[in-house]
């Protein structure tokens, strides 16, 4: 596991570092502790509800962590990063997953737009070493992660939500103050910077050592300030502290997340989905269909999933689906392609598979196509990397049912990550294609995505996105 984090703006590209948990078991003490010094170390806890990790990104010097089934306490740290770069590290516990190390119950991935979502709570109890003027410098904060994808692995690119509670020495937030705010019976100034994600981070005016709020209060503020979008997916809810200098001390008495109040209990499975069907079949492209299921909390999403062939072969999940209708774009002409649908809750139950629908794309263009203009801008960019924003517009006479956009990126350049669209990458060669939710494009209608991507320190290169296609 990894741990990639800027919290200011003039900061180099951390670059990825191996994942092993070294931990020696304490005989006596509290039950169940452990130490962790290794940088990425990690340790589930209360039965894998929740994971404690020492996360030391940012620094090289040792740390050291001791857990308990409730929390941690810094016990080896000797950071001494200076206040106007980024910190030395962020030891947490946290429910969700995080770069593919995921807790179990969470109900995460969830999309915010999601009922439930609005049921997410969580609360935290710190302990701050006694004030020492500059041996100890560090902020105590939550990180809440959102991305536009239900993803379990990688660095996410919707959203970063920073809660702190309480700051010691001259550190600041991502980017600038934008405002203040009364959430979770206090008053907050709120900060917000790019970084490749919107950060949007939320500073206590006076200082505390717990909070228990909803999620959706905090990611509410953030929507409506235009910062973050409900269609993306909250992915891990963290809690602990980023030390600058020093940091042994500093502990998580008690962390918890809770969903509908059941802390994630639900072991109820949604009934399996009504009719799958197909229609609009084309060379590149067919769109589907099918009844919604029901559940006793409710339905957070569907997995399509697919097998190639009139029969035998493994299904495999091609995408997900807020609704009850997919289009998946990107097939073989003259090509049998089988599909089946599952429903899922938030807490990971998954229903009986539906009926299976075979579609044979024909040869060629197939029908649908029209043409399409493509626009980019460049939202953000520094030394060793960038943000583009892109808008596909259908200037053709017909509904599309799929689009797709090829180009190359610079020698050097990777695309790491994007929103509203699937990328595809071949060497320097990159076709990103469109989502379920955005690929129908009525004459004149236009779909927003982007991506994020790294480059050689100094080149100042950015790609180019000569035009794109429809189906």
């Amino acid at each position: 596991m990894r741990r990639r984090r800027v919290l200011r703006t003039a900061m180099a590209s951390i670059a990825a570092l191996a994942s092993t948990v070294a931990m020696v078991v304490i005989a006596q003490g509290t039950a169940h502790a452990a130490v962790i010094c290794e940088k990425f170390g990690s340790t589930p806890v209360q039965s894998g509800k929740y994971v404690i990790q020492n996360n030391n990104w940012g620094d090289d010097t040792t740390q050291c962590i001791t857990t308990t089934e409730q929390g941690f306490t810094v016990t080896t740290a000797s950071h001494n990063k200076p206040t106007n770069g980024a910190p030395g590290s962020y030891p947490s516990v946290f429910a969700g997953c995080h770069w593919a190390n995921c807790s179990t119950g969470s109900g995460l991935p969830m999309q915010a737009s999601s009922s439930q979502f609005n049921t997410i709570q969580t609360s935290v109890s710190y302990t701050y070493p006694a004030p020492s003027s500059g041996t100890t410098v560090y902020n105590a904060s939550y990180d809440l992660w959102f991305d536009p994808t239900p993803r379990t692995d990688g660095q996410n690119t919707g959203a970063e939500i920073m809660i702190w509670l309480n700051r010691v020495g001259s550190i600041q937030p991502v980017g600038s103050q934008v405002g203040t705010v009364n959430l979770a019976g206090a008053t907050w100034d709120v900060w917000f910077g790019n970084i490749g994600w919107n950060v949007i981070s939320y500073v206590r005016q006076s200082t505390a050592t717990s909070i228990n709020f909803a999620v959706n209060t905090f990611y509410s503020d953030a929507v409506t300030r235009g910062f973050a979008q409900r269609a993306w997916y909250l992915t891990s809810v963290q809690a602990g502290f980023e030390p600058w200098v020093g940091g042994v001390g500093l502990t998580v008495n008690n962390f918890t997340y809770s969903l509908d109040g059941g802390g994630g209990s639900d072991t109820s499975a949604p009934s399996t989905p009504g009719t799958l069907s197909a229609s609009g079949v084309t060379s590149s492209s067919a769109n589907l269909s099918w009844g919604a299921s029901s559940d006793n909390v409710g339905v957070a999403g569907y997995d399509v999933l697919r097998a190639t062939g009139a029969s035998g072969g493994t299904f495999s999940q091609v995408g997900t689906a807020s609704g009850t209708s997919f289009s998946n774009s990107g097939l073989s002409p003259s090509t049998t392609y089988r599909y089946q649908v599952r429903a899922r809750d938030a807490a990971g139950n998954t229903s009986p598979v539906s009926n299976t629908v075979t579609v044979t794309t024909p040869p060629g263009g197939g029908t649908g196509g029209g043409t399409c203009s493509v626009t980019a801008s460049v939202q953000s960019q520094w030394s060793a990397g960038y943000v583009i924003n892109v808008t596909v517009t259908n200037t053709g006479t017909s509904t599309t049912s799929g689009w797709s956009v090829p180009f190359s990126m610079p020698s050097g350049h990777q695309v790491t990550g994007g929103w509203g669209a699937t990328f595809a990458t071949s060497g320097q060669s990159v076709t990103a294609r469109n989502l379920s939710y955005n690929g129908a494009l009525a004459p004149n209608q236009s779909a927003s995505w982007g991506f994020q991507a790294s480059r050689p320190d100094g080149n100042t290169q950015l790609p180019t996105l000569p035009g794109c296609t429809v189906s």
